[in-house]
Parts: C-alpha cells; structure tokens; sequence
C-alpha cells in the first residue's frame, strides 16, 4: 500500500487485518510467536502512517517505529511516550523475517509485543477521534 491516494482509513483496515492475524494466532494451539511479534510491529506501524496521512503528510516507505514516531511527534509532542514501545517492536519488522536470533522470541516477548502495540494503536485512534479530521 502506497501513494498520494491512499487514505488515513485504508491504512487502518490494513493495521486491522494484522491485529486479527494477532488474534487468530493466539487462539491456536501452537502459538507462533515471531509471527505475533512481526504483526504487532506491522500493525503499529501502519497505525502510525495513518496518522500521517490523516494529517496529509505522506508517510515514508519506511519500518523504523522510532522515526515514524519522532514524524508523529511533530504533530502532537504527547505523542513521544510512545517511544519505549516503538523500541521494542522496531526489531520485529525486517529481522524475524530471516533466521537470526530472533527465531527464540519467548511467549513473553509476543506477549509485551502485542502490549506496546495495543497501546501504540490505542494512542493513535485517540488522537484520530481528538483531532479535526483533515485526512481524507
């Protein structure tokens, strides 16, 4: 997903399609948590692209939270307590999609994973709802 003609809301749906993968995953009988921990980051930052894009700033091809977030920033400073949870997914973008040394991410690394990016989302749905919607 990308371009000028993408909406604040596509990126939202697509956030949402990686929160149900979260789900559906936890609900099996063997959890695979690098895929919950991948998801939780893929949610958050698509959660933080729309945003931006609700604040008409496109947003960069980018998977790094911490810079998505320091964009974010600019637009509300309250926004910055999300950077501890923004640290802890950024890992999960790129590297657990190859054999590294995340592949022994614990149950409890996918459990603070979907913690920070419940969070992230709750902050970012907040300000969408707090905001005078300029996206469209």
């Amino acid at each position: 997903m990308s371009g000028a003609d993408t909406t604040y809301r596509d990126w939202l749906r697509s956030g949402e399609e990686d929160r149900l993968n979260i789900a559906n995953n936890l609900a099996a009988e063997s959890i695979p948590w690098t895929t919950v921990c991948f998801h939780s980051q893929q949610a958050a930052e698509k959660y933080l692209k729309a945003l931006l894009v609700f604040h008409r700033r496109l947003p960069p091809r980018i998977h790094d939270l911490v810079a998505l977030l320091t964009l974010c920033v600019e637009l509300n400073a309250e926004l910055a307590e999300l950077q501890p949870e923004c640290a802890l997914l950024a890992d999960y973008a790129v590297e657990v999609r190859y054999l590294s040394d995340l592949l022994d991410v614990t149950a409890e690394d996918g459990r603070r994973a979907v913690e920070a990016m419940e969070r992230i989302c709750s902050e970012v749905e907040l300000r969408l709802t707090q905001d005078t919607e300029v996206g469209v």
